[in-house]
């Protein structure tokens, strides 16, 4: 990659303190609070930040929302409270303080796919029932679409292929999640070359994060996709992620690590980050 690392997220909406003043932080709303016709906890809490001077530009919409079921990270959010919620806190976010909205961040599965097409017609139909005369948009308001991927690279070029094919009144694309899960180490490294210079070239990716910023021995995708060793040294696909030359440090895990990865993106603990803001 030609690029240098000036973002993160952590899947939250309050910043993690070891990084306050190094990189721009990109709040996430996860997932659905208790009563999301009257919670306003995340909107509060950003715009506290902004107000506070924190450079927050962008923020994430609902984490694999369709990933429901033992074993997945996924919020598990129907389309028609995520859409309620998004009128109610992230786009209030856009209104006051030009802050850009990536769009809920969907599985690389079919059921993802069908999911954001499902919540864009809920969004619709939210504004079709509204009474507020002064809105000029027929859906919820979107500045770019985050992608997850975990499978080969001829899957992930097909999958951005089709996001940006459909969305195309969306002009950027974010992949926020992406690995080769459960790969060879030959076959990690592969896909790593592959991606990092492929989305380095794509005009329509304003940003992406590995996932990859653990210890192999700790790897919800397998060791081999891990940055760093079980020792915490940096592996081939860390180094050239940062723009070094190769290390040579063989990552190692054990089966009870890859077993994690249940799910589409496993459990997810780590904190990613990369791309261009």
């Amino acid at each position: 990659t030609d690029q240098t690392r000036t973002w993160y997220y952590n899947y939250a909406a309050v910043p993690t303190s070891d990084y306050t003043g190094k990189l721009n932080f990109v709040p996430m709303l996860w997932g659905a609070p208790e009563d999301p016709a009257n919670d306003m906890t995340f909107y509060n809490t950003v715009s506290n930040l902004i107000k506070g001077g924190s450079n927050i530009t962008h923020v994430l919409g609902f984490n694999e929302p369709d990933g429901c079921g033992q074993g997945y990270g996924g919020s598990c959010v129907s389309a028609a409270t995520a859409a309620q919620i998004w009128k109610k806190q992230m786009e209030p976010l856009k209104r006051d303080f030009g802050v850009k909205l990536g769009a809920p961040a969907v599985t690389g599965a079919t059921t993802g796919f069908n999911w954001l097409q499902n919540w864009f017609t809920e969004c619709a139909a939210l504004v079709a029932s509204s009474s507020d005369s002064a809105s000029n948009t027929t859906s919820c308001e979107v500045d770019f679409i985050p992608a997850h991927w975990y499978g080969n690279f001829g899957g992930l070029a097909s999958h951005l292929g089709q996001i940006n094919g459909t969305y195309q009144n969306i002009s950027e694309t974010w992949v926020t999640e992406f690995a080769c899960a459960g790969c060879s180490l030959e076959d990690s490294q592969t896909f790593a070359n592959q991606s990092f210079e492929y989305l380095d070239r794509l005009s329509y990716i304003g940003s992406y994060s590995y996932f990859g910023a653990f210890r192999s021995s700790v790897s919800n995708v397998g060791p081999n996709a891990a940055f760093l060793t079980e020792k915490g040294k940096l592996t081939d696909i860390g180094a050239w992620y940062l723009n070094k030359a190769s290390t040579g440090a063989i990552p190692k895990g054990d089966a009870s690590t890859v077993a994690k990865f249940a799910g589409w993106s496993g459990l997810v603990a780590a904190t990613i980050f990369w791309g261009i803001l």
